[in-house]
């Protein structure tokens, strides 16, 4: 678990990325279309755990790279992230009232400007990639990382799959299927991110996808566990939405949910092995599959 010195670092990266993200991102003083960028701003710097910042920061420290540099990535993470939350929580989806604690964007702007909102950012991460300051060749790989992550073989086709599935009983691999997209894509994107910034080896590019898919996979258990056992004042949002839905606990239920995260949590650890730094990732990896917010 996280002692002192990981504790400090997470909370170097966390604070650097909001006063990036701050300063940076949506500051069109001269431009008409205001409330467009306050709805943006509105869900960017909402909070969270900025975890896909953080993991982007981190592989790319590892690899030996200026992780201050990779913020540009870290942000382009962070705003397809941002953008999906907008969405999710639209009627036409989930209908969820409350993220993070604030009303969700659509309650404050209403829906089609909340849509709108998602959109910009969407558009906007890749603006971030095209713009930092690494070599061209980085920068492509980047955008298909991300945009491959993030689009119709990643996270959208995961959240097709979520709708679709919502009418009848899922077997264990269609929700493998969802969750490896809808939740894993973007923290395998985070991680593969990093090691472009700081300029990695293939088998260190090989070794944290596979820690993100395992641990994207211990993630996604702990939360739907967590919707079941958890307190919706802590967490920030509403807890038991997801029952009726085919999720994790709905499949194995809380015990083997329990085992499923170890088990997954172990293999994400083991992939680290390549690296020679790697305290701070197996500690936060822990927090974050043991967590109870």
């Amino acid at each position: 678990m996280m002692n002192p010195l990981d504790n400090a670092k997470i909370t170097e990266y966390r604070e650097f990325m909001e006063a990036y993200l701050n300063k940076e991102c949506f500051q069109y003083p001269d431009e008409p279309q205001k409330k467009l960028f306050e709805a943006m701003r509105y869900s960017l710097l909402a909070g969270g755990k900025r975890i896909r910042p953080v993991f982007v920061f981190a592989f790319c420290h590892m690899c030996g790279g200026n992780w201050k540099e990779a913020a540009p990535f870290a942000a382009a993470v962070e705003m397809i992230h941002t953008y999906s939350l907008i969405h999710d929580d639209l009627p036409c989806m989930d209908n969820d009232d409350y993220r993070r604690g604030k009303l969700t964007n659509h309650k404050v702007y209403g829906e089609a400007v909340a849509v709108l909102a998602g959109d910009g950012l969407l558009t906007a991460a890749f603006s971030c990639l095209a713009r930092a300051n690494y070599p061209a060749q980085t920068r492509i790989d980047a955008v298909s990382v991300l945009s491959e992550c993030a689009g119709e073989l990643g996270m959208v086709g995961g959240q097709v799959l979520d709708i679709q599935s919502e009418e009848r009983e899922c077997t264990e691999q269609e929700v493998l299927d969802i969750q490896s997209r809808k939740t894993g894509a973007l923290i395998k994107a985070a991680c593969a991110l990093g090691v472009l910034a700081g300029g990695g080896t293939a088998k260190q590019l090989q070794a944290a996808e596979t820690f993100a898919e395992q641990l994207g996979l211990a993630f996604q258990i702990r939360d739907d566990m967590l919707d079941v056992i958890g307190d919706a004042k802590e967490l920030g949002k509403a807890v038991g939405v997801d029952g009726n839905k085919n999720t994790f606990v709905h499949l194995y239920g809380l015990e083997e949910c329990e085992r499923r995260v170890n088990l997954h949590t172990d293999a994400a650890l083991d992939a680290l092995n390549v690296y020679v730094n790697k305290t701070f990732l197996e500690n936060l990896a822990l927090d974050l599959t043991k967590r109870t917010v």
